[in-house]
């Protein structure tokens, strides 16, 4: 059934609305403006019809969007001493632009601001209640967390987006400081099991006559020194959730027996329990150690393996994914500066060139240390060469033609112009790095005409 009153609903909401409207016709001209835009310019409905906009609303782009036919959302306007917020939109009959139609989502910035401050309220709200779930079930990074573009990370990303959802156990490998735990979290965070508990086992960190009690638990009683009521192990904590088994490479032979009788049974046996009791846990395995190896040299079964290499990611290396490294270091930085409080915001370009050009056996673990070391070193706000640790300082390439007086005196004169560049000039300081008297170092510096 048609509605006959059409014209009178669209007159009501249109006169009626909260915010402002206005229709212009295809040579700018005035056609319809609400009683709300009306009040706020403070002239009167019948004049302003069948005026040019120009001649009403001041700063106007109602007439240049008529003829380009291009929309223009969220413009911010001057208007009556009050910043709008405005969108323009084209309006087209059979392809041809008749007009445009204009709206005022705010008609002055505390409006604005009194929205914007609800919607900041209610983030940090949001926020609370993501920490709150974080304490609880342990999974603190998601794959946002994991910075870079490059098309190895993103190939890692997209699989585990893919293999996230299932309850497939998954083996994660690299070497130390890739970020493994990262990937770990995401898994959980992106699976059915994320309101459940993630909980983190490092089997390197722990002695091995704990191992045992520490991931299955203990009954009262169980041992001299238990606790009172027994302790529940970390599969029991887990138990609905996920548990990360990290550098499972280290882990005993009398434990990997028990972790293959969990994943082909789905129980535990506490230590003194008279039974065991079912858990149901997702398990992710991370090592750098080379598993097969050490299956070959009998460190570890075999058929655990196979148990946990289900989905096998091989996480890379920093100097395999060399083009995230500028993203990443800023991204770093960021988070030491907000920590220790230092200003420090930008990173010499020689900088990263020298990142790009180093090896990184320590992956982002030392590229978050070396920074956090830059920015405690740097007496300005960008850190330069010299504020970079030794070991990452580029390897200035000596005078290859000369006598050895010559090729000697460059490397001398080299590693003092570095070292005075460290110590901002410093000449005490710098005779303590160097391990020469004051009176050697002025001699030269005259010598070599560093200042």
């Amino acid at each position: 059934m048609k509605n006959i009153y059409k014209e009178e609903i669209f007159e009501t909401l249109f006169e009626n609305a909260f915010h402002c409207f206005v229709v212009v016709d295809d040579q700018g001209i005035v056609t319809c403006m609400n009683n709300t835009y009306c009040d706020f310019l403070e002239v009167e409905k019948s004049v302003v019809l069948g005026m040019h906009v120009t001649d009403v609303i001041e700063n106007t782009r109602m007439h240049i969007v008529v003829k380009t036919g291009v929309e223009e959302i969220a413009d911010l306007q001057y208007i009556r001493n009050n910043h709008m917020i405005a969108n323009r939109i084209p309006v087209r009959s059979n392809g041809k632009i008749v007009g445009a139609v204009g709206t005022v989502l705010f008609r002055d910035t505390k409006e604005w601001m009194k929205m914007n401050s609800h919607i900041k309220d209610l983030l940090l709200e949001l926020e609370h209640y993501r920490n709150q779930m974080k304490n609880k079930h342990g999974a603190i990074y998601s794959l946002h967390d994991i910075v870079g573009s490059s098309p190895e990370l993103n190939e890692i990303k997209n699989k585990i987006k893919k293999i996230s959802p299932g309850d497939v156990s998954v083996l994660l490998r690299g070497e130390s400081g890739t970020g493994k735990e990262l990937f770990a979290h995401s898994i959980h965070q992106l699976s059915e099991r994320n309101m459940k508990p993630f909980v983190k086992v490092n089997c390197a960190a722990i002695p091995e006559h704990l191992l045992e009690s520490e991931l299955f638990g203990y009954k009262d009683g169980a041992f001299t020194g238990a606790k009172r009521g027994g302790k529940l192990g970390k599969f029991q904590l887990a138990n609905g959730g996920t548990i990360f088994l990290d550098e499972i490479g280290d882990m005993p032979l009398s434990a990997q027996v028990k972790i293959l009788r969990v994943l082909q049974e789905g129980e535990v046996e506490a230590v003194g329990a008279v039974e065991p009791e079912k858990v149901d846990v997702r398990i992710i395995a991370a090592t750098n150690q080379p598993l097969e190896q050490l299956i070959t040299e009998q460190q570890f079964r075999e058929d655990l393996f196979y148990r946990i290499n289900v989905v096998q990611i091989q996480i890379p290396s920093l100097r395999e994914r060399v083009e995230d490294l500028r993203v990443l270091s800023k991204f770093i930085l960021h988070k030491v500066t907000k920590r220790t409080g230092k200003r420090v915001i930008n990173i010499d370009p020689a900088v990263l060139d020298r990142f790009s050009e180093y090896k990184w056996p320590g992956n982002i673990r030392e590229l978050e240390n070396v920074l956090e070391s830059a920015v405690h070193l740097t007496s300005s706000e960008t850190i330069r060469l010299e504020d970079l640790p030794d070991h990452i300082q580029p390897v200035y390439t000596l005078k290859q033609k000369g006598t050895l007086k010559e090729i000697l005196e460059t490397a001398e004169k080299q590693t003092i112009e570095r070292i005075l560049k460290k110590v901002d000039g410093d000449k005490q300081k710098a005779t303590k790095l160097l391990g020469i008297g004051k009176s050697n170092l002025y001699e030269k510096i005259r010598k070599y005409e560093l200042q």
